[in-house]
């Protein structure tokens, strides 16, 4: 469908004509944790707090695409997409055990692309797209100033682990240019070999935002041990959204049956190894360690013609994570899953089509043992889960 606009732009050979089309998808995911903490990697007593409640979320991802031919015999092609490629976000309760490592994390990108592409003839196709990309980023957790302060000097003031309790949140966002390009080979019209390269996008974040609660028992001798730390300031990160590398293979066995098969290639490391937060204040630069590995998504389907109006389809998908035991922390508690997708296609008449699918995640239980910067550490495993609802509709004029 027109989604080959934004990831396959040499694909738009096989559109028919001049057409818009409209999605929805409804992501509900859920993540569930269950596990203890304690202060100072273990010397200074359990972490209370409960276990956070449900971190996942429900979130509506829309996109949208324009589709034109144009040229002496409709050869060549012009689409425009607006998608929302990565994103992630989890949300704990303030109050839990693992408060220190993360409360709020979010991640969203949209791009707005502009794709061409030329038919050489009715078995080779080129395409290439430019897309303006925004990133945006929020992240926030508890600090604990009692063991900034008890390591600090000050335990003679009655700081300990845990007592003296604040919150920090950093916000940023930028826009940037990538590009993908990709090819299409039709050794028959019945069979397309697809090809697609999308590049990394490096976001030069700077202009954003730090904000520091800080509890009114420490804020004093703060400004004594650790001057110009914690306090509201600019800061700057470099953040790299991965190169990606996909096969794709369409087979139409008969009028009513045709497969299909996909795998990509995410080169996570080492866009994703580490994200450090510069501030402009005297405090020192914040790291946030990933350590994501390259990871692949393969899938196999088919789509079954039970009538001109009515197609029905479905698919399998295994879905590697980028994450590992000794990276995996509790902003993204991430495992490796396994999709099954079921739709079908509706078509009325010969300018409207409507489709609808829904998958569901196989998530494979995860573990993780972290610390955070204050060394207090959290240790447990996630009960994950996930499914996603989508609609669209195809207006061909």
């Amino acid at each position: 469908d027109a989604s080959v606009i934004a990831t396959n732009p040499a694909a738009m050979r096989g559109l028919d004509g001049r057409q818009f089309q409209a999605d929805l998808s409804v992501i509900s995911f859920s993540a569930d944790f269950e596990g203890t903490g304690s202060y100072l990697g273990g010397l200074g007593g359990q972490i209370g707090g409960g276990n956070g409640g449900d971190a996942g979320k429900i979130a509506p991802v829309p996109a949208a695409y324009f589709h034109v031919p144009f040229g002496a015999e409709d050869n060549m092609h012009f689409g425009i997409s607006l998608t929302a490629p990565f994103g992630f976000a989890t949300e704990y309760d303030r109050d839990w055990v693992g408060r220190y490592n993360a409360v709020k994390t979010e991640l969203e990108a949209v791009d707005l692309g502009f794709s061409f592409s030329y038919d050489v003839n009715p078995y080779v196709s080129f395409g290439g797209s430019v897309f303006v990309e925004h990133l945006s980023i929020e992240l926030s957790n508890a600090i604990d100033f009692g063991t900034i302060l008890y390591t600090g000097g000050a335990a003679a003031l009655g700081f300990r682990p845990g007592n003296a309790d604040g919150f920090s949140t950093i916000k940023g966002s930028n826009n940037e240019i990538g590009f993908t390009v990709g090819a299409l080979l039709s050794p028959s019209e019945d069979t397309h070999f697809g090809i697609a390269y999308r590049s990394k996008v490096e976001h030069d974040i700077s202009g954003g935002d730090a904000y520091f609660d800080v509890p009114g028992n420490a804020a004093a001798v703060l400004a004594q041990v650790r001057p110009g730390w914690f306090v509201p300031t600019k800061g700057s990160a470099t953040v790299t959204l991965p190169e990606t590398l996909t096969f794709s293979l369409t087979h139409r066995i008969n009028e009513r049956w045709t497969v299909m098969g996909d795998v990509s290639r995410t080169a996570w490391a080492p866009a994703f190894d580490s994200v450090t937060v510069d501030f402009e204040s005297a405090q020192d630069d914040t790291v946030l360690e990933f350590g994501y590995d390259d990871s692949t998504f393969a899938s196999i389907g088919a789509d079954y013609k039970l009538s001109d109006a009515v197609t029905l389809r479905g698919g399998l998908a295994y879905d590697e994570t980028p994450t590992s035991y000794q990276h995996r922390d509790v902003r993204v508690p991430d495992q490796t899953r396994k999709w099954l997708s079921l739709g079908l296609s509706w078509t009325p008449n010969e300018k409207t089509e409507y489709n609808f699918g829904y998958t569901h995640l196989f998530v494979n239980d995860s573990r993780v043992s972290t610390s955070s910067a204050t060394a207090n550490h959290i240790f447990g495993g996630y009960d994950v889960g996930g499914d996603i609802f989508a609609a669209s509709i195809n207006y061909k004029f």
